[in-house]
């Protein structure tokens, strides 16, 4: 059962707790139990992403904000630069994999059949699942496109390294007030669709503001994927998350 909305998670139809439960302690000790079971998977898929030598990036953010259209821009720009793949989550269909195959990369996607979030036990099985793929077991880059949702998925580590929060500018400048644990959470906010600012009331400052005030060590980032104004700060993000993998396995080798 999802802590922050009730719904459930895909571990609870897996090995989930009786439904006979009726004292509010109980309910309590179930939900500790499941993060506990989730944080325990989480570190053993990220000790196989560094075993692979790969920097796992959960991306989290409210359906629209243009997850899948970022990842398209950044395999076309970094493909021959780093070997790129994708775990995809949606509560139904394939299509953003389908968006996401077309580019030649590796990719699996996890339909989670109503649950709101990714936990770790299914992340685990994608990335099984995307070691099979031609070319998904030698990654530089792992991306998790989390479900839509600005809230259930902060709840869940899923053994990334780095943590990135979306906001479009249609959305809004006030989803950091609204939603703080998706920004306390993160170790990065990108501000997206920046290429859309004339026609909305979004002033980037004020939600940049607004998230380091929850969170001072946030990085901040606004682009437009689309466009490319300052698109080339996230490609140097990433580069930097990569060398940082790289020299990390290299002094534990």
């Amino acid at each position: 059962m999802c802590d922050a909305c009730g719904c459930p998670s895909p571990s609870d139809h897996a090995h989930g707790p009786s439904t006979h439960t009726h004292s509010h302690t109980k309910t309590v000790d179930v939900h500790e139990s499941l993060f506990a079971a989730n944080e325990a998977i989480a570190t053993s898929n990220r000790e196989h992403f560094e075993e692979m030598g790969a920097v796992a990036i959960n991306l989290i953010s409210s359906p629209g904000s243009g997850k899948t259209t970022l990842l398209e821009h950044t395999i076309e720009a970094l493909k021959e630069e780093f070997n790129i793949g994708v775990i995809e989550g949606d509560i139904e269909t394939e299509r953003d994999a389908d968006r996401i195959r077309a580019k030649g990369v590796p990719v699996v996607q996890l339909t989670t059949g109503g649950a709101c979030h990714l936990d770790a036990s299914m992340t685990h099985r994608g990335f099984h699942q995307l070691q099979k793929e031609p070319g998904g077991d030698t990654l530089d880059i792992l991306f998790i496109e989390n479900v839509g949702n600005l809230v259930c998925p902060t709840s869940f580590d899923l053994g990334e390294h780095h943590r990135i929060v979306l906001v479009s500018v249609p959305e809004g400048p006030d989803k950091p007030s609204k939603y703080p644990k998706a920004f306390t959470s993160s170790h990065t906010f990108l501000i997206t669709k920046t290429d859309l600012l004339p026609y909305f009331d979004f002033k980037v400052e004020d939600a940049r503001d607004d998230a380091l005030k929850l969170n001072p060590t946030l990085r901040v980032l606004d682009f437009s994927a689309t466009s490319g104004e300052n698109f080339d700060q996230w490609l140097s993000l990433l580069r930097e998350l990569v060398a940082a993998a790289k020299k990390k396995n290299s002094l534990q080798a």
